[in-house]
C-alpha cells in the first residue's frame, strides 16, 4: 500500500495572543515547508482559539476545505481518531487543529515505533503551536489504527531559530 502523507496533527495554542499566534505560524510554516504539506481538508475544533489558529494559517494553505468539528474539542485520542475515520478516502492529506492532551495522545497512539529523536521530543512535551506530521500506509482513513503511522516530523516553536 502506498504511504499517505497525513494526518497532520497540531495542538491548539493556549498562550498569549498575539505572541502565541506568531509562534504558531512560524512553527507551522516550518513544518509545511520541510514536508511539502498541502492538506486538502482541515478538521478544526469549534473552540475560539482553534478558529483563530485556522484564520491565521489558512491563507498559507491555499484551497483547503475547513470542517468545524465540535467532537474534537478537548477530546481524548479515541474520539479524534473517530473523526479521522469519518474523512472520505479521496482526501490525501488531513490537517487537524485540536487540543491537548488529546492531540499528543493521538500522535503517540498512532506511532508504530518510538519515532526516534522526534518521537522522544514529542513524548517529552507537545507544546502550544507544535506540529506533528505522521505518514500512514493506508488507502482509506477508516484504516487508520494504533501503531500504524510513522512520525515524519515534529516541530515546536522552540525548535525554530529566532528571526
Amino acid at each position: 500500500m502506498p504511504s499517505r502523507p497525513g494526518p497532520t496533527l497540531s495542538r491548539i495554542p493556549t498562550g498569549r495572543w498575539p505572541n502565541a499566534a506568531a509562534r504558531r505560524l512560524r512553527s507551522w510554516r516550518d513544518g509545511w515547508s520541510k514536508n511539502g504539506l498541502k492538506p486538502s481538508v482541515a478538521l478544526v475544533s469549534t473552540a475560539r482559539r482553534a478558529q483563530e489558529t485556522w484564520a491565521l494559517v489558512a491563507p498559507d494553505l491555499g484551497k483547503v476545505t475547513r470542517r468545524d468539528v465540535g467532537e474534537i474539542y478537548e477530546a481524548p485520542a479515541e474520539r479524534i481518531l473517530a473523526a479521522i475515520h469519518g474523512v472520505e478516502p479521496s482526501v490525501e492529506t488531513l490537517l487537524i487543529i485540536g487540543h491537548n492532551p488529546g492531540m499528543e495522545d493521538l500522535a503517540s497512539l498512532l506511532m508504530a515505533d518510538d519515532g526516534g529523536r522526534a518521537g522522544a521530543r514529542l513524548r517529552e512535551k507537545f507544546p502550544t503551536a507544535a506540529l506533528a506530521v505522521l505518514s500512514l500506509p493506508v488507502e482509506d482513513w477508516t484504516e487508520v489504527a494504533p501503531a500504524g503511522a510513522t512520525l515524519v516530523h515534529f516541530v515546536t516553536p522552540k525548535s525554530l531559530t529566532r528571526p
